[in-house]
């Protein structure tokens, strides 16, 4: 019995055609933390087993709609991905045999502006998101989280469809809120950069998506994630730095 695991908030633009591509699972669970638009009902269109829940974080989020589920097969996907014909026959296939696996990492094929960015460090991606829900869960952190399982992950072909920021505006909403939550998680680690290393940083990353990791391949696009890649990077350190220079004043 597979089990797909979804998290929602306003996603009424995303979460039908990722429902359909995943409408062969045996169950199909989604968590929603306060959606205002026709999310709630898009996603009963589909399930009976539509819930709400406050918001406790990405992975919070992410393990309290696990427990909820009933398969021993969890595919955890978010609104904006989709599951392809090729990547459903594979899991299929997977599932019905004795594997030693107790997870499996799956490619994801990135989208920025509706193209498939192949560079830069976007594809191909692999994520843990199909595993036994006995050996899995997702480790706490403020954002990036990721499943952690106890045992061999193997890793599939086909790839998962993750189509992400649909502008540049789209894009820089989100840093905000990303960058703050990453400070937040080095501020607890007890993470420090200096203002140097900081500008480095930021270099570096645009240096490395499109130079080394051939961003210059995807055109323009691939310019234009790599500079934001960059300011990204400064705006989370930039937070970091200021949060421990506000500390320090009380």
């Amino acid at each position: 019995m597979l089990s797909v695991t979804i998290i929602t908030l306003n996603e009424e633009k995303n979460l039908r055609g990722c429902l359909e591509s995943v409408a062969f699972a045996d169950e199909i669970v989604v968590l929603d933390s306060g959606s205002t638009d026709s999310t709630l009902d898009i996603a009963k269109g589909f399930t009976d087993k539509v819930f709400q829940e406050p918001w406790r974080g990405f992975a919070g989020q992410k393990n309290l709609v696990q427990e909820k589920a009933h398969g021993p097969w969890i595919l955890n996907i978010d609104a904006d991905e989709r599951v392809t014909p090729a990547l459903k026959e594979e899991i299929l296939s997977v599932l019905q045999e004795t594997t030693p696996y107790m997870g499996f990492k799956i490619p994801r094929k990135n989208f920025f502006c509706g193209q498939w960015i192949r560079h830069g460090g976007w594809y191909p991606n692999y994520l843990l998101r199909l595993y036994r829900k006995e050996a899995g869960a997702f480790a706490q952190r403020e954002v990036h989280e990721q499943v952690v399982v106890e045992g061999k992950v193997g890793t599939l072909k086909s790839p998962l469809e993750h189509y992400t920021y649909a502008s540049i505006s789209d894009y820089l909403k989100r840093m905000d809120r990303y960058s703050e939550l990453s400070a937040r998680q080095y501020f607890q680690e007890g993470k420090k950069v200096s203002w140097p290393e900081i500008l480095f940083r930021s270099w570096y990353t645009f240096f490395s998506m499109w130079v080394l990791k051939g961003g210059f391949l995807d055109k323009s696009n691939g310019l234009v994630l790599a500079v934001l890649y960059s300011c990204y990077t400064f705006s989370k350190y930039a937070k970091l730095k200021e949060k421990f220079k506000t500390e320090q004043r009380c």
